[in-house]
């Protein structure tokens, strides 16, 4: 008699997200997995079958309507988890309700904002590098913290029109949401400080609008009237912020790693043999910024490659698992080269999941990156690379720290 395989508990931690996905990829295209707290989830970790998932109507991201151990409270708000699925904004929408708050969010935030935004990266960027260049000779610097942090952060903040206060506050709560290795108790009570600071921010917003993302939000909310109700003009600017910078610093992360730890890449991206766009699809397919994305739920049994999932049960998107999938990308899959034929990745979603944020990321990573080498063409890792920390999440993918040395040995 033919035995199930026993499930892959993921580890919370993170800490081997490629040697993870390497057994999930061996086990098959979709298998059962363990999520923090013993929830049961199936894994799907092809493309072809993550962009399925994306566009299929029978798939749902609506734990609220779809999830019968939500519904039922087996899996509550204790769950590490929880403000995953919890939150109501375009993560968590279905149907109609996601295609009326993207209508409502596309509006405000825009290619055009996001253009005119580009002068103020490059200054920022200046900035940052400038103060890079007055760290001690031969001494490490963080790079992560002091460089790909601060640039998203810095952007989206003035974008939203957070004091600097709001900024490193916000940032430290949506770091801590991403750290999927924290206790219940941690988890809820970050719940609780992240959306008193929220709370803060509309009603200072309220009395002191601006032109930023947050007076446009409440706009939306206070003067069309079946706008955004309350709840979801406080968890879309939760998911703005939060997707807005944890996901461009890991990309900046990773591009900045991975280019020094294959000089040859670097040599053709300074050269302009391969455009830095290539670079930052490379990165994103080979060192996806967010490793598995949760949730999803069928509405009804669907089949995937000859797997039925059964309706109600919960679906993580393994993006760690397919961008370096042989089958998909080749032999050298695991390979970060940035001249390869095909770098097609889900990283900005699929379909009508496709992220509004693509074009503000896009931006940062290909002003940034080129501009660091440029003002430091002897940077180099001060550590060698499998030394490098990863950050304790299996959702964000990003190092805890990335130190470099800036200029030569004298």
């Amino acid at each position: 008699m033919h035995q199930a395989p026993v499930p892959l508990v993921l580890d919370p931690s993170g800490q081997d997200l490629h040697g993870e996905a390497a057994v999930l990829r061996q086990l098959g295209p979709v298998v059962q997995v363990v999520l923090p707290g013993g929830v049961k989830a199936w894994s799907v970790n092809r493309l072809d079958l993550i962009k399925q998932v994306m566009t299929d109507p029978a798939v749902s991201k609506d734990a609220s309507r779809h999830w019968p151990a939500w519904i039922s409270r087996e899996v509550d708000d204790s769950w590490p988890l929880a403000m995953w699925v919890s939150v109501r904004s375009m993560l968590t929408a279905y149907g109609a309700e996601h295609a009326r708050l993207r209508k409502l969010i596309a509006g405000v935030f825009t290619a055009r904002r996001v253009t005119d935004l580009q002068p103020r990266i490059r200054e920022i960027t200046d900035e940052l590098l400038s103060r890079l260049e007055n760290h001690p000779a031969g001494q490490p610097v963080d790079l992560r913290a002091e460089f790909a942090y601060e640039l998203p952060l810095r952007v989206i903040s003035e974008m939203l029109g957070l004091d600097d206060d709001e900024r490193h506050a916000f940032h430290r709560v949506v770091n801590t949401l991403f750290i999927t290795s924290t206790t219940p108790e941690k988890a809820q009570a970050n719940q609780i400080e992240l959306y008193g600071l929220l709370d803060n921010l509309v009603r200072r917003k309220r009395t002191e609008p601006a032109a930023d993302l947050t007076s446009a939000l409440i706009a939306i909310r206070d003067e069309d009237g079946g706008g955004l109700t309350e709840e979801e003009l406080v968890d879309t600017l939760h998911l703005v912020l939060g997707a807005g910078h944890e996901t461009t610093i890991n990309l900046l992360d990773h591009a900045i790693c991975g280019l020094l730890t294959h000089p040859e890449q670097l040599r053709l991206a300074r050269s302009g043999a391969v455009t830095w766009e290539a670079v930052v699809d490379e990165t994103l397919r080979c060192q996806a910024p967010v490793a598995n994305i949760p949730l999803r739920f069928a509405i009804k049994d669907i089949e995937l490659d000859g797997t039925v999932i059964p309706a109600g049960e919960p679906i993580l998107l393994s993006l760690v698992a397919a961008g370096r999938d042989p089958g998909t990308y080749g032999p050298d899959a695991a390979t970060f080269d940035a001249r390869r034929a095909r770098r097609e990745h889900a990283s900005f979603g699929h379909g009508v999941h496709h992220c509004l944020g693509r074009p503000l990321a896009m931006s940062e990573a290909t002003i940034a990156l080129p501009a660091l080498f440029e003002r430091f063409p002897h940077l180099r890792l001060a550590v060698p690379a499998h030394e490098l920390r990863r950050s304790e999440s299996f959702i964000s993918s990003g190092h805890a720290s990335l130190p470099v040395l800036l200029t030569p040995d004298r």
